[in-house]
């Protein structure tokens, strides 16, 4: 006998990005991650980053396009982490920038702080499952 299918938690999430149709403006949590981001943008530009930093900057930035357009493009298997819901009392998500990996690199985020914006709250190796509560999460940048 099938079994019901499962209502998905996040698909009232999921309709408003898609349904929005423009994309959304990516901010950076304070302090690390806008700290992260623009050191990699600037030594992008000069050609100083190192191998490791490089593959880093080139999928995050690959990452980050696609949650502009669509939070839930399905190659970032985009979902909520219900502890750190819980922890920091909004809705936070974690998508893929890398797969089948040791090591995979995660992004969590928020949406907010604005309409129509989503907020970076930090990028860390895949949290083994109930670990989740060592991540520590950036602050949303004001309005």
């Amino acid at each position: 006998k099938p079994q019901p299918r499962k209502k998905n938690p996040d698909a009232a999430d999921k309709k408003k990005a898609i349904s929005s149709g423009r994309p959304f403006e990516i901010r950076m949590g304070l302090p690390h991650m806008d700290a992260l981001w623009n050191d990699l943008t600037a030594r992008a530009k000069t050609g100083q980053l190192a191998a490791d930093e490089d593959k880093l900057y080139k999928k995050w930035g690959k990452a980050l396009r696609f949650l502009s357009a669509n939070p839930f493009y399905p190659g970032l298997n985009s979902h909520e982490i219900s502890s750190l819901t819980k922890k920091y009392a909004k809705k936070v998500f974690e998508s893929y920038l890398e797969n089948r990996t040791p090591g995979a690199a995660r992004m969590f985020w928020a949406y907010g702080p604005g309409r129509a914006e989503i907020t970076i709250l930090a990028l860390e190796p895949h949290p083994a499952p109930g670990e989740y509560g060592r991540v520590k999460l950036d602050s949303e940048p004001s309005l």
